[in-house]
């Protein structure tokens, strides 16, 4: 029996829905995790320097590779299970490994990848962290550990998951250049509970990391920004006067172009930050904290140091967007404010040729009028040297016979002027 035709593309959009699994984890146990972004055009970066980078740590183990165009990957390298991740800007390796070193948080946890390696990194860190993951202890003991591991000011400490475990962290760099988490689990918890807990840390960790970024361009901007809104005002405040508009105008599509350029350069950062911010919160928010022991929860944390540099990040949007917006409005007023001059202009200019026109009629009307007078001298002459002798012989006088032929001559003169205009006129 016929079927209908599936999508092209119906199976591998299902697919990708299984295709990052969490990893299965039992505690004792520990992560070592690192993000890597290209510093610049790192969402156009060449895709396949990750993989080349990826291939290079597996042939050391001789694991085995992903396939071509993959943006994920499985598999246990030597002692230790490597999850690599593919995404827009960065890419992720994140080991885990069986066990616990005494040394809670010794950098030697990090050796599980090669130096040279890391040093060959199609771009640089964004972040790192060790992750400690133990059984859980009373809560005294707990306390005590967490005092001795992290920085009391900024550590957040709480219950997750029905108080399947506690995952503690204080979010600042070591010495050896990581930061610290350290979960404590329930007896009887799940392994992928344990692995989810350790994925959704890695993941917040990273997001937020990706998130500063925007304050960092924010920052960047707001001394700029502060001197073009001085410039934007004195223009806006300048449109009223008296002086050159074309000149104001000039500035003003100066100050817009720049306004866009600043936009186009820092759209997709906001944009991602927006975007980063809130997978932040969100993987916060499916851990369901509980406070323990009077401290601060991972959410009471961003909302103190995170999201007020999320604020700054969104004002900076905002005064970038609104300041285009105030130069676009000015620079409408100013066009029309110029064409309402130039529209004076060009009347001041066909009134000025209109009396032009005018003058030149009347300059035309006297030249004819002396042309007639010309013209009638001429003709008279003419006319009286042709009609002296029939004129002497009826014995008339040359004065006469002259004074005779004037006003028909003149007449016929400017009837025929008046003829030449009417016939150039048509």
């Amino acid at each position: 029996m016929p079927q209908i035709p599936d999508h092209p593309l119906r199976y591998a959009l299902a697919n990708e829905l299984h295709a990052r699994p969490f990893p299965s984890l039992k505690a004792p146990c520990f992560a070592a995790y690192v993000a890597v972004k290209r510093e610049h055009d790192a969402a156009g970066r060449d895709r396949e320097a990750d993989r080349a980078h990826l291939i290079a740590l597996l042939d050391r183990h001789g694991a085995p590779h992903p396939q071509p165009g993959a943006t994920h990957y499985s598999g246990k390298i030597g002692r230790h299970q490597l999850k690599w991740e593919s995404h827009t800007e960065f890419v992720t390796y994140t080991l885990f490994g069986e066990g616990v070193m005494a040394r809670a948080f010794d950098p030697a946890a990090f050796d599980v990848f090669p130096e040279d390696w890391l040093a060959e990194a199609p771009g640089v860190r964004v972040s790192s962290a060790l992750i400690r993951v133990e059984e859980q202890r009373d809560e005294e003991d707990i306390s005590a550990r967490l005092s001795e591991w992290f920085v009391p000011e900024s550590l957040a400490a709480s219950w997750v998951l029905d108080r399947e475990a506690l995952v503690a962290g204080d979010f600042r760099i070591d010495q050896a250049g990581h930061m610290r988490f350290a979960i404590f689990t329930a007896p009887g918890i799940g392994k992928r509970r344990v692995g989810r807990i350790v994925q959704r840390i890695c993941e917040i960790e990273t997001y937020k990391s990706m998130s500063m970024l925007g304050l960092a361009r924010a920052r960047s901007l707001s001394g700029r920004l502060g001197e073009v809104d001085g410039e934007l005002s004195r223009l806006v405040g300048a449109m009223g006067g008296q002086g050159a508009a074309d000149a104001t105008l000039d500035e003003l599509l100066s100050i817009s172009a720049e306004l866009e350029d600043l936009m186009a350069q820092s759209s997709f950062r906001f944009g991602a930050t927006g975007a980063y911010e809130a997978i932040v919160n969100q993987r916060i928010a499916v851990l369901r904290e509980e406070r323990f022991g009077g401290r601060q929860t991972w959410a009471e944390f961003m909302t103190r140091r995170f999201d007020p540099a999320m604020r700054t990040v969104k004002a900076a949007e905002r005064q970038l967007a609104s300041m285009s917006e105030r130069a676009k409005r000015a620079g409408d007023l100013l066009r029309t404010r110029v064409d309402v001059e130039r529209s004076a202009q060009n009347q001041a200019l066909l009134e000025s040729m209109d009396r032009r026109a005018d003058l030149a009629l009347r300059l035309q009307q006297t030249v004819e009028g002396l042309s007639v007078v010309a013209i009638s001298y001429y003709a008279l002459n003419l006319a009286g040297y042709f009609l002296y002798p029939a004129a002497r012989a009826l014995g008339l006088s040359k004065e006469l016979t002259f004074a005779a032929l004037s006003l028909p001559v003149v007449a016929l003169v400017w009837l025929m002027v008046r003829r030449i205009r009417k016939s150039m006129g048509h």
